[in-house]
């Protein structure tokens, strides 16, 4: 592939860092091509100081919305097109940014509705591993139920003890046995109740969990939002 396209990818990240610079890697790790002028034009803007979503989603800490906002202006004023976000949660609140952040969104979570919606075998049924925060939005279950695509999810104790745990763990750089073992447990609970598929709905999830360890496909929002990403530069596709 050569990029003649005119398309700056502004990435919105610092939620987490490491998850930031994971998405990166897959940006380029997906993108066709066999030099460095093959590759995306990209501005990367991380920004660790964004209050914890989960906490904001919950009553429990301060409104993101002004940071993601702030982080917007700057991706816009340094020349970027369209906006990737990889965190699952913070897509709570893009409808509170998406009108004035001035450039497109492409939406990770409806990108992954439609990628389920396309597998073969068809996905009836999927698992999400993903924050309390976004559990709670319903983000996944408002897009999944666009595309027929029922939605199972972990117990509270599982939530807490296993999921969370690990969001926490990979955040403060532990990334073991012992975190995969507690997801690979999470997502055999939600292949129980029928799952077909499970995903990974917290950018930190990929980073401790391993596609082998799960009996079923591992669905990447962060790979699938790079995947969609590609696609538009290249072929100018937008559809959501």
């Amino acid at each position: 592939m050569t990029t003649s396209t005119s398309e700056i990818i502004g990435i919105l990240g610092g939620m987490g860092p490491a998850a930031t610079a994971d998405f990166y890697a897959k940006l380029v790790a997906t993108t066709p091509g066999s030099s460095d002028q093959d590759h995306l034009r990209t501005v990367i803007w991380s920004d660790p100081t964004i209050p914890d979503r989960t906490e904001a989603l919950l009553g429990d800490g301060p409104d993101p919305t002004p940071w993601l906002l702030d982080g917007g202006r700057v991706l816009r004023e340094a020349g970027a097109t369209v906006i990737a976000i990889p965190c699952n949660t913070a897509h709570a609140f893009v409808p509170r940014i998406a009108d004035h952040v001035g450039l497109p969104i492409v939406h990770m979570i409806g990108e992954v509705a439609q990628h389920l919606s396309t597998m073969s075998p068809r996905i009836h049924t999927a698992g999400l591993l993903a924050t309390t925060g976004t559990v709670r939005a319903g983000l996944y279950q408002e897009w999944l139920g666009r595309f027929g695509t029922r939605l199972v999810l972990p117990d509270a104790d599982s939530q807490e003890h296993e999921v969370m745990t690990v969001v926490r763990a990979v955040k403060a750089g532990a990334r073991d046995d012992a975190t995969t073992a507690l997801l690979a447990r999470a997502a055999r609970r939600l292949t129980e109740q029928g799952a077909q598929a499970v995903i990974a709905g917290c950018t930190e999830i990929p980073l401790g969990l391993p596609t082998h360890a799960v009996d079923v496909p591992l669905v990447d929002p962060a790979l699938v939002l790079a995947q969609a990403l590609v696609r538009r530069a290249t072929t100018g596709n937008t559809a959501v």
